[in-house]
């Protein structure tokens, strides 16, 4: 019988092993599969956008550029922004993560629409190929929020095909944010209640609500770009009748949340690593649920104070400033939470709680040099200063990095079969956690000196 067993167990195929060829991967609708490919696709982009940001420190070694011209500089900044935004950040952890292990969370045999899964992974491609061609052989030096006029009337670079890649990526985060709604209200095991399921699930809930709900917003607003842009209609140029600062609100509508979008999952895998490797269970586990909600509706509220200079009015300022400060609460709710859980608890240092210790470090001060910009009186002086490019670097880049190789770490066997070297894993955590303070710590400095970011 035990001959029996062990032959079985020899021949099973798993997702990794069932169907060899390239054609069954790229007409996969295995969740885990469509997951690796994901895995593939954003490590590929991580790196290009890691390029153009090596390539920009390269060209400020020198007060007039290394590598070309201010228009250079420009191209760079932008293809970094663009393709770490819309092709890294934001999709990462939801799509890789997220699509291998939430049916297995919910006890599901797969997400509940696992074709569109697929769609979105092929939509993805697709926005990805636009985005690099626009962005390598024309060029773009508007900078990745595309503000207008500058992007409507005297950009002379690819704008309008950049504009229709991010608009397919748009579908795609929208196909997946869906799927994560509608698999986590229908397809939990029988007795899974909502304060059952794994805080990592929450997380996602709350980041696909704002895909589902924000993502269109900036759809019709880069759609209305384009048009501009083609046929001269009047929308935000003003030589032609449009207004400026209505690009600015429904842009920053979209990206205020989108910030959200790329660190709200982070926290469900550090609140799923923290546990895990303190021996205790989850310190204040409706706390770290509902405060996750909380950032999901208070990010649809602040888009203002990325406008305090643009021209808006001063009271409308001071309501956006005091809503900035209220989404920081439940934020600070979760790194309380994770301190609890870490109190008393038998803390192991492997590498995924190293990466996790880096976040909660990295995204405390982003988070709380955040307070500064969020400030009407401390913003008037940051705005367009390296203060706020160290400040969105140690929320998005030292805090979602972190919390997603974290979680690779983490899920690493459970993903691949196989154990990675522990000794490398912390040595890289440590790496980055220092290497990263190195590069952009100072640039808090610079910020406050008066150093433009342009």
């Amino acid at each position: 019988m035990s001959a029996v067993i062990a032959d079985t167990t020899k021949h099973a195929k798993s997702y990794l092993t069932d169907g060899t060829t390239i054609r069954s991967w790229l007409l996969t609708t295995d969740h885990k599969r469509i997951a690796l490919l994901y895995l593939g696709s954003i490590t590929l982009f991580f790196f290009i956008g890691g390029i153009a940001a090596a390539l920009i420190r390269y060209n400020l070694i020198a007060p007039r550029g290394m590598i070309g011209s201010a228009e250079t500089y420009n191209r760079l900044f932008t293809m970094h922004g663009v393709v770490m935004v819309w092709f890294f950040l934001i999709p990462a952890v939801p799509v890789t993560l997220g699509n291998f292990l939430a049916p297995l969370m919910l006890g599901a045999r797969d997400l509940a629409f696992p074709k569109l899964n697929l769609i979105s992974w092929y939509l993805y491609i697709l926005a990805g190929a636009a985005a690099l061609y626009s962005l390598i052989a024309g060029g773009v030096d508007t900078g990745w929020t595309f503000y207008t006029p500058l992007t409507t009337a005297y950009s002379k670079g690819h704008v309008v095909a950049t504009i229709v890649a991010i608009f397919i990526a748009g579908f795609s985060s929208i196909a997946t944010g869906l799927n994560f709604i509608i698999s986590i209200h229908t397809l939990r095991a029988p007795g899974m209640t909502w304060y059952k399921m794994p805080v990592f699930l929450w997380s996602l809930y709350a980041t696909s609500v704002i895909l589902v709900l924000a993502t269109p917003v900036l759809g019709m607003t880069l759609l209305l770009l384009a048009f501009e842009r083609i046929f001269h209609i009047g929308v935000f140029d003003p030589a032609i009748g449009g207004d400026p600062l209505l690009f600015q609100h429904l842009f920053w509508f979209y990206s205020h949340p989108a910030v959200y979008v790329m660190i709200l999952p982070g926290f469900g895998v550090i609140s799923e690593i923290v546990p895990a490797f303190s021996n205790k269970g989850l310190f204040g586990y409706k706390f770290v649920v509902w405060s996750s909600i909380s950032i999901a509706v208070i990010s649809f509220l602040v888009w203002g104070h990325h406008m305090f200079v643009a021209g808006t009015s001063l009271y409308s300022a001071l309501v956006f400033s005091i809503l900035s400060f209220m989404v920081a609460v439940p934020s600070a709710i979760k790194v309380f939470n994770w301190i609890g859980t870490m109190h008393g608890g038998s803390v192991r240092f492997d590498a995924p709680m190293l990466y996790a210790l880096g976040f909660i470090g990295l995204f405390t001060l982003g988070g709380l040099t955040g307070l500064f910009v969020a400030a009407l009186a401390a913003d008037v002086h940051l705005t367009q200063t390296y203060f706020v490019v160290a400040h969105f670097h140690y929320v998005m880049v030292g805090g979602m990095v972190s919390a997603y190789f974290a979680g690779l770490h983490f899920w690493w066997p459970k993903i691949t079969g196989r154990i990675y070297p522990e000794i490398w894993g912390r040595v890289g955590a440590v790496i980055i956690f220092f290497g990263f303070n190195l590069n952009f710590f100072p640039q808090f400095l610079l910020g406050y000196y008066g150093m433009p970011r342009r």
